[in-house]
């Protein structure tokens, strides 16, 4: 009996040890499979994005919208009617008010002109691009640049352009769709956002909330500034543009300027370009129209360096034009025109976040000592 006991004592450790590893899991297997089924949840959740990208497009541009109206709307809100402040709701109504009736003023007045001018501008081009190449023939080593087949150039480019116009028509009635759509996620986010924001910011952990916060403060002022910074710079180029190729007598000077106005989104380039086919305009009328355009051109870059771009944009993000090119190049790539409006918002938004969390900066005390 006594040998049969010690048997038993002896036989449960290794029994124990022999069904200790099937009925409890390593650590390092527990991690593994907690890394599979967290790539794999991460990548049926990224193949979800992906599917409703475009969805997500309108809800961020909405949200990105909401961000740049909101201190507009705090400072409707701050007018008083019998000393007493407008409510929230009430403000928002005013804005949108205010800004529709802006819209259908421009669509009203403003759009038959450019319509008018770029009816013209493609009627009259297969007729002008023969005097322009002739006298573009008289620039020296013109004839090295292929002259000839310029014009069959830009007859087919002319051609695929009106093309794409006419079968685009219908895709446009769906981008109206998504601009209602977006109008009201808009309404709804300045109404709503701060306790969206809340909820977002409390699944931060506490210790990254306090900076995360500060951060998303410091972008919502910056982004704002610089939209509405470079909304106003645009608005300024266009009027400026219009009045001089008006007093120049350019043709379609209400399209080009809308156009210098559009472009000015891309700093520099944009405008650099758009002046260019400006100038060709005007060099199929005169050479002399030609070099008023670049002397336009250049006293309204002298102006804006110097008195329009340290008042209009101080304290707002500093985005150099490639990163905005860049940007626009994504947005358009992965969702087309409702890509390419969040592109230079979200670019901005980047802007921040990397001087926050990313740039080394220097410490002013340690340079001092150095020096």
């Amino acid at each position: 009996m006594t040998a049969y006991l010690c048997a038993r004592i002896h036989w449960r450790p290794h029994l124990n040890a022999d069904l200790e590893p099937a009925a409890f899991p390593s650590r390092q297997f527990r991690e593994t499979r907690k890394h599979i089924v967290f790539t794999i949840a991460l990548l049926v959740l990224l193949g979800v994005f992906w599917t409703i990208r475009h969805v997500l497009g309108i809800v961020y541009l909405s949200g990105l919208f909401a961000v740049v109206l909101n201190p507009i709307v705090t400072k409707i809100g701050k007018i008083r009617i019998r000393e007493k402040h407008l409510p929230k709701a009430a403000a928002v109504t005013v804005l949108v008010v205010v800004l529709f009736t802006a819209i259908t003023l421009f669509f009203w007045i403003g759009m038959p002109p450019v319509v008018r001018d770029f009816r013209n501008f493609l009627n009259d081009l297969p007729s002008r691009i023969p005097t322009l190449i002739s006298k573009l023939h008289k620039v020296p080593m013109a004839d090295k640049i292929g002259m000839n087949d310029l014009n069959n150039q830009i007859t087919g480019s002319l051609g695929h352009f009106a093309s794409y116009v006419v079968s685009s028509l219908p895709t446009w009635a769906e981008h109206l769709l998504d601009i209602l759509t977006a109008v009201i996620l808009t309404v709804y986010f300045i109404l709503e956002g701060e306790e969206v924001y809340k909820f977002f910011l409390s699944l931060v952990i506490p210790k990254s909330r306090v900076r995360l916060a500060n951060t998303l403060l410091i972008a919502e002022e910056r982004v704002s500034r610089w939209l509405l910074g470079q909304l106003l710079l645009m608005a300024c180029v266009a009027a400026y543009s219009i009045i001089a190729f008006r007093i120049i007598n350019v043709r379609y000077y209400i399209l080009l300027g809308l156009m210098m106005g559009l472009t000015n989104i891309i700093p520099v380039a944009g405008n650099l370009v758009t002046i260019l086919l400006v100038a060709l305009i005007a060099a199929a009328d005169s050479w002399t129209k030609c070099g008023l355009v670049f002397a336009a051109y250049a006293i309204y870059v002298q102006f804006e360096n110097a008195f329009l771009t340290p008042r209009i944009m101080k304290s707002s993000v500093d985005l150099m034009g490639v990163s905005v090119l860049i940007a626009l190049l994504c947005g358009t790539a992965i969702s087309g025109i409702p890509g390419a409006l969040i592109a230079v918002p979200t670019a901005a938004v980047i802007v921040v976040f990397a001087d926050e969390y990313l740039v080394q900066h220097e410490d002013p005390e340690r340079l001092s000592v150095l020096d």
